[in-house]
């Protein structure tokens, strides 16, 4: 359904270079072809050759889906649904018109929330905690964005009412209000921040001299909060901050990308397009007794996690290898709009893969839980291809791809010179040019006439490109500079 929701948006759409479901599949019957390992032991993520761990019990058989793999829908249901998040979903779905993807990443969100800071996973030196940024992105009112939060609302307001009450605000976000929440909090550093209105964030973050951006990419590192408030240095740490953000596709369209396009805000979140999955005239009425049940479960997990002390999650071989395999690409560099708001989808499937094992309350991240991670990504990452397309991330050069897209015959030099009134120069535009061309975005060809030849600039079908081959990190250590 999601795939048909991303093509009713009319962006035209192309496979990012992420693993297809189809991969997951065919390397799960390998692996699950292979003979049972001599030991259950788990493969630590930091060092492979670490001290084993606790023997797991042999997880539960994977399903498989009753129709072709072609069907990503189908493929979806059977792997990202998985275990206790897809039960939730299963049981909040019928009753709502909001969308199952959106319901599902707001629940991981609410309890990566939830649970606090203590479970994570270690990257070399780096340490995730399991807080996510969401960000929901459909039409106003006929998306029902609000709707599935509502649903998770009630549903966590049955597991943490506490938390519910005192550590959920959609009050308006600024920098100076979030160092003074997160420093003010007292033994429960935990904070979600509802943004009903997305739009507004984005453009405080894009203001001159505004902190709110290099303070909200710390947050979600789960590093030390600084503020040079005048002259007084304000500080906090500790803090365990979710987001979960709703915004109108065109606001999108004219905010992000002008403010936080290259400087790791977008790659931190997971995108989501959403629309009405459903009509419910009369609305809908979930079974309490369900709910409880679902709530009572959810509850059973916490609790689980709060014995635990601090928690950190390992792999077991089966997802090692699945990871090893699948790493490659996730983690390759690309060019593009597109690519700045997937450029860390090794860390957002880590911190998802520990997340469906919490869920499982599981100490070690299985195939199950990993593969689970993958689909989801898998939807995100189609969500932020079909949001940005083949934009570059450059002004120049996505107004000249905006002219040559709606040309039927092409531009000239001059009609692209043209666009410009004047104002620019012929070295910025060549640039531009330029890196269209490299990216495959924008071909030109030579047409014949009196005098010297024309060139004429035409755009092209957008495929991302291939990139180069360099030597890249190894999948225990893939976090560095700041994209």
């Amino acid at each position: 359904m999601w795939r048909i929701m991303i093509e009713a948006l009319e962006m035209g759409i192309t496979s990012p270079g992420t693993p297809t479901l189809a991969d997951i599949e065919r390397r799960t019957e390998e692996l699950l072809a292979q003979p049972a390992p001599p030991s259950r032991h788990a493969t630590s993520l930091a060092d492979p050759a670490s001290p084993p761990t606790t023997a797991l019990p042999t997880p539960e058989p994977l399903r498989r889906p009753k129709e072709p793999l072609h069907s990503l829908r189908s493929v979806f249901d059977e792997y990202a649904l998985y275990g206790l998040a897809g039960e939730a979903v299963h049981t909040l779905a019928p009753h709502t018109e909001a969308q199952p993807e959106a319901i599902l990443l707001q629940l991981l969100a609410a309890f990566g929330n939830v649970i606090g800071p203590s479970p994570h996973c270690m990257v070399g030196p780096t340490r995730h905690a399991l807080n996510l940024f969401v960000v929901l992105v459909g039409e106003s009112s006929k998306a029902r964005k609000g709707t599935s939060w509502n649903q998770i609302a009630r549903l966590f307001a049955e597991v943490d009412p506490a938390w519910t009450e005192n550590r959920v605000t959609s009050a308006r976000l600024t920098a100076r209000g979030l160092i003074a929440v997160m420093g003010h909090q007292t033994g429960d550093r935990r904070l979600l921040v509802l943004a009903e209105e997305l739009a507004s964030v984005l453009h405080t973050m894009g203001r001159s001299r505004s902190p709110l951006s290099p303070l909200l990419r710390c947050a979600w590192d789960g590093a030390t909060l600084r503020l040079l408030d005048r002259d007084r240095l304000l500080h906090t740490g500790g803090g365990h901050l979710s987001l979960i953000g709703h915004i109108t596709q065109r606001e999108l369209a004219e905010s992000l990308r002008r403010t936080e396009t290259h400087n790791g805000f977008a790659n931190r979140c997971l995108w989501a397009c959403v629309q009405r999955s459903q009509c419910l005239p009369d609305g809908g009425s979930v079974n309490p007794e369900q709910l409880s049940a679902v709530a009572r479960r959810l509850r059973l997990a916490v609790e689980w996690v709060q014995g635990q002390g601090e928690l950190r999650f390992s792999r077991d071989r089966a997802a090692a290898e699945l990871w090893n395999d699948h790493y490659p690409i996730l983690s390759q560099a690309r060019s593009g709009l597109r690519t700045a708001a997937t450029g860390r989808a090794e860390a957002q499937v880590l911190r998802l893969s520990a997340l469906y094992a919490t869920l499982d309350r599981c100490p070690i991240i299985q195939l199950p839980h990993l593969q689970a991670a993958l689909a989801l990504w898998d939807y995100c990452s189609y969500s932020a291809g079909s949001l940005f397309g083949s934009c570059v991330g450059d002004s120049v050069a996505d107004r000249i791809l905006e002219a040559l897209q709606a040309a039927d015959n092409g531009l000239s030099r001059k009609q692209i010179r043209d666009l410009f009134h004047g104002h620019l120069g012929s070295r910025s535009i060549d640039q531009a040019l330029e890196k269209l061309r490299s990216l495959g975005l924008a071909t030109f060809r030579y047409v014949p006439g009196r005098g010297p030849f024309t060139t004429l600039w035409s755009a092209t079908d957008y495929q991302d490109p291939e990139p180069a081959e360099e030597e890249t990190a190894g999948p225990e250590e893939f976090l560095g500079e700041e994209t």
